[in-house]
């Protein structure tokens, strides 16, 4: 079968160049797999940022397609459990990272990497939470699968202003929750306040300085998608019993803490890996996205660009001038 269809294309030059263009491919250029998807929509995250921009840690070898994200119909399948048109989408696994990405008419991925799409989701609102919204899903059910409840107090978001963090802020308040947002970003706060945010609080009030290894309770769960001193001052202001889901690291991978939250207030540090969640897990939360956690139109936290208006919005979000979410619409 052959069809040429557009994709973006990063190239790698010599002196460490990197330069983005749309081209022309024909499906035999992609790699072999199961299912062969015609892709509607993908996402802006920052790793697709990072990949797009010739980050090593995130894409080994290039030329390159980006996208972490995609949803489409089936074009093909030798899978039975998948059929022609059936609305699917695909975020995490190698998607993006060193398979060739949403950025493209046409994907090609193992049958095990794909998801339907909930009757009550759209290809575009699926694309619109993304990778983002799916993390954010999870970190809300691995809080409730350890104990956590409305009634316990409020839940802080930190990193709010971003993908994961307005899209968590949105499934918390939509799920029953107090949800204090932290963000360094005061220009957001009209629009967490939107999202659901009962709250909205500076950076600062997650980042305690001292070398106490407990303070004074300030939350009773949290979502972080920052790490470093911010994770470690979750931990040490949550109440008891409560739980900690980290999801990022946009201020650093590392964490000083001590034992004593754990083995005094209980706490529990919940590790959230939304690239390989089991498939049983993964369709499950994405169904509460479509039904109990479902939040408004997706106009109210996301926009959309194009493959040729993509460069600028790479751009924005490396410098982090991003607020909410990007679609990338292949139509």
């Amino acid at each position: 079968m052959s069809n040429p269809f557009r994709a973006l294309r990063v190239t790698e030059h010599p002196g460490d160049i990197f330069t983005r263009e749309v081209v022309t491919r024909q499906l035999e250029d992609l790699a072999p797999g199961e299912v062969l998807i015609e892709v509607q929509y993908s996402s802006l995250n920052y790793k697709d940022a990072l990949s797009a921009t010739g980050n090593k840690g995130v894409t080994r070898q290039y030329p390159h397609t980006p996208g972490i994200d995609a949803s489409g119909l089936v074009a093909a399948s030798t899978h039975p459990g998948l059929e022609l048109g059936d609305a699917v989408l695909v975020t995490g696994y190698d998607l993006g990272m060193n398979t060739d990405g949403g950025y493209s008419e046409y994907v090609r991925v193992p049958a095990a990497w794909v998801v339907r799409v909930p009757e009550d989701l759209d290809l575009y609102e699926s694309m619109a939470l993304g990778t983002a919204g799916f993390t954010a899903g999870l970190a809300l059910y691995k809080l409730e699968q350890a104990g956590q409840r409305p009634d316990m107090g409020p839940i802080v978001v930190t990193g709010a202003s971003g993908g994961v963090g307005c899209l968590a802020v949105g499934l918390l308040a939509k799920a029953g929750y107090e949800v204090i947002a932290s963000t360094g970003k005061e220009t957001a706060h009209a629009f967490l306040h939107q999202m659901g945010a009962a709250r909205c609080e500076d950076r600062s009030f997650v980042q305690d300085f001292s070398d106490r290894p407990l303070i004074r309770t300030r939350w009773a769960g949290a979502v972080d998608t920052v790490g470093g001193l911010t994770l470690a001052t979750l931990l040490k202001a949550c109440g008891r019993d409560g739980s900690v889901a980290a999801c990022g690291l946009v201020h650093s991978p590392l964490l000083d803490t001590t034992v004593y939250p754990f083995i005094l207030n209980g706490v529990n540090l919940l590790g959230v890996d939304s690239a390989t969640c089991p498939q049983d897990v993964r369709q499950e939360v994405w169904n509460r996205l479509a039904t109990t956690w479902r939040l408004p139109a997706p106009d109210t936290y996301a926009r959309t660009c194009t493959l040729d208006t993509l460069e600028p919005e790479i751009q924005a979000i490396l410098r982090g001038e991003i607020t909410g979410r990007v679609v990338v619409s292949l139509l």
